[in-house]
């Protein structure tokens, strides 16, 4: 889910890298910001970070302007609209007097052109991958291309998951 202002633009896994939302970057000149949920699901659990989704990644690689990320974590809001509350179902209104707790990290910035070529080296080791047909980027190839969204999400995912293991201490 993209989201833009009040309004939103849903993006699920069955978009490829050259849908048209993809495209979305060229129009970051006219967003003041652009928030994504990179994990791909609602996590109920307090558990581990998984492998982020490569859209969010994408979209930083594409940008005209290369944009900060300002990683964001919540908890509590499994407690507002637990999965199985009643007989395996959510409950039919939030639930209220529930502890939400956000905690903001500091921004992370991209040198995307340092990224990308580190991208090309570390996929000219990469035959065994087959390319299922994405679109070239630039000068990256299907498995460059790989590498770097692997990278940024990557990169993104180890400071989200360091946000959630210290959530008892919010940065003001």
């Amino acid at each position: 889910m993209v989201t833009r202002r009040a309004s939103s633009m849903p993006l699920n896994s069955t978009m490829m890298i050259s849908d048209q939302y993809y495209s979305l970057p060229l129009a970051f000149t006219n967003w003041p910001r652009l928030h994504t949920f990179p994990e791909g699901k609602v996590c109920q659990e307090d558990e581990p970070i998984r492998r982020l989704k490569w859209g969010t990644a994408s979209l930083i690689a594409r940008a005209p302007v290369t944009p900060i990320v300002l990683p964001i974590i919540h908890h509590g809001f499994e407690k507002v609209m637990p999965e199985k509350y009643m007989f395996g179902k959510r409950p039919p209104i939030p639930l209220w007097n529930k502890d939400i707790k956000i905690i903001i990290g500091e921004p992370i910035e991209f040198d995307i052109a340092k990224l990308k070529q580190a991208a090309l080296t570390k996929s000219r080791n990469l035959s065994s991958i087959p390319n299922v047909g994405w679109p070239p980027f630039e000068t990256l190839d299907e498995a460059a291309q790989r590498c770097l969204y692997i990278d940024i999400s990557e990169r993104i995912r180890v400071v989200m998951e360091r946000l959630r293991v210290s959530g008892e201490k919010p940065k003001v």
